[in-house]
């Protein structure tokens, strides 16, 4: 007998209306209205009463309502058994990660991690932190690589790791690619591109704020989402971009890397890397991915 079918009944049952029976079902009534019928014509028998004006239960329906419910309770149980069972037989850790360390920080510390917890399957999921974050909340992913807003969650804890090291991306060909870095200065009459602040609040925040420390402003030529696309338009010669270090894995043919002379202060900071969970749950799988990452931290920075 079809489960869903039996629920359909039990959702009529319950609200005697077809309409608001099917809204908590999130189905249309047509489809709802379907599952009562194939019920019907399995069992042989009306289960309701319709009219233009109510809808009731036939005896043949009041006498199985119990059988029913039991029924679904039985197999909401059975699902849950299942999903505890696979749970505990293949032990998965759900990690969210900004794209930069995704590309840098990820393939080396799931390296770590295999090394030391070798039955532990991790899930690695690439996003922006405005998407990770109410990810944690829903229970989607376990931790989160990511910007730590400028306004905290509550509902979050933040472990500051690390600032990663701003560097230009330009073409090859660039008067500038043969230095040994690049000052803001050099970058005053370049055309950058730059991503949308909307999205990426903190790598835009970065490029504006460096060009307004030293009285420039940052001359925008392109204005783009992605850190692949960035490094994309540099290499077909539309701007320069300043971006993250491990942005430079994305290997790119015909751009180069030059590291960013940033004077002490406060704008480095933009690109502050920090872990995010959700703040009192408890989760050994975590904690001793976290465990491994603290230790292998300084070794993790150098390449930042």
């Amino acid at each position: 007998m079809d489960i869903t079918q039996i629920k359909s009944f039990l959702a009529v049952a319950e609200t005697l209306h077809f309409g608001r029976a099917a809204q908590s079902l999130d189905i249309l009534p047509a489809s709802l209205g379907r599952q009562i019928r194939l019920l019907e014509d399995k069992l042989e028998t009306r289960l309701f009463v319709r009219t233009t004006r109510s809808v009731s239960l036939t005896e043949a329906g009041n006498s199985i309502l119990e059988d029913a419910r039991a029924l679904v309770a039985q197999a909401e149980r059975l699902e849950t058994k299942i999903r505890d069972v696979r749970k505990s037989e293949t032990p998965v850790l759900r990690v969210g990660a900004i794209d930069s360390a995704a590309a840098g920080l990820m393939p080396q510390l799931l390296k770590m991690v295999r090394e030391e917890l070798p039955d532990l399957d991790i899930q690695l999921f690439e996003q922006k932190t405005i998407h990770l974050l109410p990810k944690l909340l829903s229970g989607s992913i376990d931790i989160a690589f990511c910007r730590p807003p400028d306004v905290r969650d509550q509902r979050l804890n933040f472990r500051t790791l690390f600032f990663e090291t701003a560097v230009v991306a330009l073409p090859v060909s660039h008067r500038l690619a043969d230095k040994d870095s690049i000052a803001i200065s050099d970058l005053a009459d370049e055309p950058l591109i730059v991503p949308d602040r909307r999205s990426r609040p903190h790598s835009h925040d970065l490029t504006i704020k460096l060009f307004v420390d030293v009285g420039l402003t940052a001359r925008i030529a392109q204005i783009a989402e992605e850190k692949q696309t960035i490094v994309n338009l540099v290499a077909a010669g539309t701007g320069l971009a300043i971006v993250p270090r491990w942005t430079s894995r994305f290997q790119v043919p015909g751009v180069a890397f030059v590291p960013l002379s940033i004077p002490q202060g406060t704008t480095r900071s933009k690109l502050i890397l920090a872990a995010a969970w959700t703040r009192g749950t408890r989760d050994e799988r975590r904690d001793a991915f976290l465990s491994i990452l603290d230790k292998k931290l300084p070794e993790l920075e150098r390449t930042a």
